[in-house]
């Protein structure tokens, strides 16, 4: 006779479910690090074969293709706003720093491209002075200028040539600290889902343009790297999305300098690359004022919602 097991998926879920919020917040963060670093090896991987033009196109339109059962399931209703305009420029910034990230990954080791891209919540903390009003003291300048030496230690202007693809990553990442500011207004009257919703849409339609000017035929077998590009994009998207919403994000936020280790391991792996030891150095003290911006910020919303 034959024996029919139990499958394990619900024992799996209430032990999922039980978890402690801050717990399954920190699992999906790291989760989503290690996704996002194998997209950009992936990127890598792929661009002497497919325009990095092109790849941020299949990247956005099989992203679309995942998103689109999230997006049945919850009904037309989330795609209701008065703000479309504020979407359609928020996909419009997004998309000219999508392709100018996957541009330096083409052409720059992933380990180093990860430790500038910590410079994006510098550049928000920044903007969000000029754009929103915001007053910083001290403390908050200081580690804005010390974000900016870690990236001076990355980069060595004058000791080591600046590549191309360094130029990108760091001006890829102003344009997403812009973009960040954006959503920070979205999110006044929008769901996430919706803001996430129209941001797969917009960067389909955005990146489309680009990827036909240097349209090339994939490979077969290229297919598959495409595919998994846009799959790994979206997961790790949704990952860092509902991380943030079981706990505070000073709780994960720590976990995302995995990015680097990730990225070192995988560089070394597939291509050889192996960061220097100032370029940890950097890395960290980038990340490390990013992180305290964002748990200044986190500290003084918890003080204004108090009664």
């Amino acid at each position: 006779m034959t024996e029919f097991r139990e499958s394990p998926m619900p024992g799996l879920i209430a032990a999922w479910q039980a978890a402690p919020p801050v717990m399954r917040g920190i699992l999906l963060m790291c989760v989503g690090t290690l996704f996002f670093t194998a997209m950009h090896v992936l990127v890598r991987y792929v661009s002497p074969h497919v325009p990095p033009l092109q790849i941020a196109f299949f990247r956005n339109i099989f992203g679309v293709f995942v998103f689109i059962p999230l997006l049945l399931s919850g009904g037309v209703m989330f795609l209701r706003t008065e703000r479309l305009g504020l979407h359609a420029v928020r996909g419009l910034l997004n998309v000219v720093a999508m392709l100018m990230f996957f541009t330096a990954l083409a052409i720059t080791p992933v380990a180093r491209i990860t430790a500038l891209s910590f410079t994006a919540p510098l550049f928000t903390a920044v903007l969000s002075v000029v754009f929103l009003g915001e007053r910083f003291r001290i403390r908050r300048w200081t580690a804005i200028v010390l974000g900016f030496v870690g990236t001076l230690i990355i980069l060595r202007p004058g000791t080591i040539p600046i590549d191309l693809g360094s130029v990108l990553v760091v001006a890829s990442s102003s344009l997403w600290g812009v973009t960040l500011i954006v959503i920070k207004i979205l999110s006044r009257t929008e769901s996430s889902f919706t803001i996430t919703a129209y941001m797969n849409v917009f960067l389909s339609v955005f990146s489309l343009g680009p990827a036909l000017w240097v349209w090339v035929t994939p490979a077969p077998e290229m297919w598959v790297w495409l595919i998994a590009i846009g799959i790994l994009g979206t997961i790790a998207q949704l990952c860092l999305s509902q991380a943030l919403k079981e706990t505070d994000p000073t709780a994960v936020m720590p976990f995302d300098f995995l990015k680097l280790v990730w990225a070192t391991l995988l560089g070394l792996w597939v291509f050889g690359e192996l960061p220097d030891l100032l370029t940890w150095i950097g890395a960290f003290v980038v990340f490390a004022s990013g992180f305290y911006l964002a748990y200044r910020e986190h500290q003084e919303r918890r003080a204004g919602a108090k009664p």
